[in-house]
C-alpha cells in the first residue's frame, strides 16, 4: 500500500477569531478526496486550536506549532505535550526554520523535542533544511541529514513522523525551490533513511515540501487542498 498524501498548513503568528472563521468555513466546504487518500492537518496558533478543532470537518486533523521539550512545569510561555494530549490535539510542528534560527533550537533539543512529544502520543511533522549559504556553500545534505540523524537518534518509530524539508532560504521570501531541487533532497533524505534506520522506515515514511509561503485566499486555499506540500501561511483572510 502506498504511502498516503499530506496537506498541511501552517498559520503562524496570524489571525483573529473572525479570520480563523472564515478559513475554516472555506476548508469546510472544500472538496478533497476522502481521508483515506489523503490526509490534511492545519496548525493554528494555540490560542485558536480549541476553536479549530470544535469547528474542522471530521477527517481534517489539527496539530499545534510547537510544545515543549519534556513534562510540564516552572517553563513560563510553554505548551506541553500533555496540554496537547488533554486537548485531543493529535499533531504537533517541531524543528521549524524559524525556532531553529531564531530561537536557536539546535538538532538534539529538537530531537529530544520529537521523542517526548511521540512518547506521549503525538504525531509530528519535523521539519529539517538548509540556509541560503549552507545551499550555495554544497552543504544542504550535510545539513538536513545532521538534523534527521538528531531524530533517529532519539526515536526507534517513525510511523507518527512526516519528515517536511523546509528548506529556510524559501520561507517568506518569495523564492521557491524547484521541483527538481525539491526531489533530489526527498531522495537523499530518504536514502539516508535507508542507510540510517531501515528498510521499512524509509519505504513508508512521508517525505513532504514546506517551503511555500501564500497569502491566503478562497482560491488559495482550495490550492492548499489541491497539492502535497505543507504550506506556511503568512496572512489570514
Amino acid at each position: 500500500m502506498g504511502r498516503k498524501f499530506f496537506v498541511g498548513g501552517n498559520w503562524k503568528c496570524n489571525g483573529t477569531p473572525e479570520e480563523v472563521k472564515k478559513i475554516v468555513s472555506v476548508l469546510n466546504e472544500g472538496q478533497v478526496p476522502s481521508s483515506d487518500v489523503v490526509e490534511v492537518v492545519v496548525s493554528p496558533p494555540f490560542v485558536f486550536l480549541g476553536l479549530v478543532k470544535s469547528s474542522l470537518r471530521p477527517g481534517f486533523h489539527v496539530a499545534a506549532q510547537n510544545c515543549w521539550v519534556k513534562k510540564g512545569g516552572a517553563f513560563t510561555g510553554e505548551i506541553s505535550a500533555e496540554m496537547l494530549v488533554n486537548l485531543e490535539i493529535p499533531w504537533v510542528i517541531l524543528g521549524h526554520s524559524e525556532r531553529r534560527l531564531i530561537l536557536n533550537e539546535l538538532n538534539e533539543f529538537v530531537g529530544d523535542k520529537v521523542a517526548y512529544a511521540l512518547s506521549q502520543g503525538l504525531k509530528v511533522i519535523a521539519c529539517v533544511g538548509e540556509t541560503l549559504e549552507q545551499r550555495e556553500a554544497g552543504s544542504t545534505m550535510d545539513v538536513v541529514a545532521a538534523q534527521t540523524k538528531a531524530i533517529a537518534d532519539r526515536v526507534s518509530s517513525w510511523s507518527n513522523i512526516v519528515l517536511a524539508y523546509e528548506p529556510v532560504w524559501a520561507i517568506g521570501t518569495g523564492k521557491v525551490a524547484t521541483p527538481a531541487q525539491a526531489q533530489e533532497v526527498h531522495f537523499e533524505l530518504r536514502k539516508w533513511l535507508l542507510a540510517n534506520t531501515s528498510p521499512e522506515i524509509a519505504a513508508a515514511t512521508r517525505i513532504i515540501y514546506g517551503g511555500i509561503s501564500i497569502n491566503v485566499s478562497h482560491v488559495l486555499v482550495h490550492l492548499l487542498l489541491s497539492f502535497g506540500c505543507f504550506y506556511n501561511v503568512q496572512y489570514a483572510l
